[in-house]
């Protein structure tokens, strides 16, 4: 789905490299994305791939996005 260049570009702007992308989108697959807690627990090993704080605040309104399914569909053009 998604070509070497796309992995590589996230991998520049977030310093997770492709074999941490897959996995994690794996266990996206398999995971249940209307369960608050399983997104929360989401939310909070994302940033911790990643680095970044995730405050309360904003972890309530990336929850709240994906249960309301307000999440962009195209999401090689957000990189």
């Amino acid at each position: 789905m998604f070509g070497d260049s796309f992995f590589k570009k996230v991998e520049n702007k977030t310093n997770v490299n492709k074999e941490t992308i897959l996995s994690l989108a794996n266990k996206l697959q398999h995971s249940d994305m209307k369960d608050e807690g399983v997104l929360r627990d989401l939310v909070k090993e994302i940033g911790g791939i990643t680095g970044k704080d995730v405050s309360k605040e904003k972890e309530d309104k990336i929850v709240n996005a994906i249960l309301k399914d307000q999440v962009p569909k195209n999401i090689d053009k957000m990189v």
